[in-house]
């Protein structure tokens, strides 16, 4: 195969990952607005975190909510967890890289909150253990996840929302993460501020 084949390739299973994804996301990603834009107006943060590219999503997302997306307006309270290296590397140094998250969540979550939990493999402990930490800090969490959803499926509970990506490659399930965070982004800002 040709790289110009194998690049067409890419584009060509990109395009269907996305298009299946349009049959069973759709409702999922309308209750994650609903639950994170009823954060939003009721005076909560959104919490993000996730690792390698998922921390990428993490940071884009809360830069898109506390900047602004597509439409001039007040800049909303999300941050990501994944920011700090200080912060980072002295949890992972003084405990373990798996509380790097729940520590964060604990000190800064509050009841009211919401936690964006990304993982491609459904599988990271250390987004596994802020879903948890998230719990007992009375935050609900929307978690973004592929392939069978992993250890993160069994961790949420009632009122939490998981958008699965039906996919098993990670570099797919990334491109349609970026695609659900972009809805996400469009559709707190139609529910807060009316339709552009």
């Amino acid at each position: 195969m040709s790289l110009a084949d194998a690049i067409r390739g890419h584009f060509a299973d990109s395009i269907a990952t996305k298009q299946a994804a349009i049959a069973v996301l759709v409702a999922p990603i309308v209750e994650a607005t609903n639950l994170l834009s009823g954060t939003l107006r009721a005076g909560g943060k959104i919490l993000s975190c996730g690792n390698g590219g998922s921390a990428g999503d993490a940071q884009h997302f809360s830069a898109e909510l506390l900047n602004r997306f597509e439409r001039e307006r007040p800049g909303l309270s999300a941050m990501a967890l994944s920011t700090d290296t200080s912060t980072l590397t002295s949890i992972a140094n003084d405990y373990a890289y798996e509380q790097v998250f729940s520590k964060q969540v604990t000190a800064l979550g509050r009841p009211g909150d919401a936690l964006l939990a990304i993982s491609t493999s459904g599988n990271s402990p250390n987004v596994v253990a802020a879903i948890h930490a998230a719990h007992e800090c009375s935050l609900r969490v929307v978690a973004l996840t592929g392939r069978n959803g992993g250890r993160i499926a069994g961790a949420l509970r009632a009122g939490d929302v998981e958008i699965r990506v039906p996919a098993e490659r990670t570099a797919r399930i990334q491109e349609v993460h970026l695609v659900v965070i972009h809805c996400l982004c469009d559709g707190i800002d139609r529910t807060l501020y009316g339709a552009a």
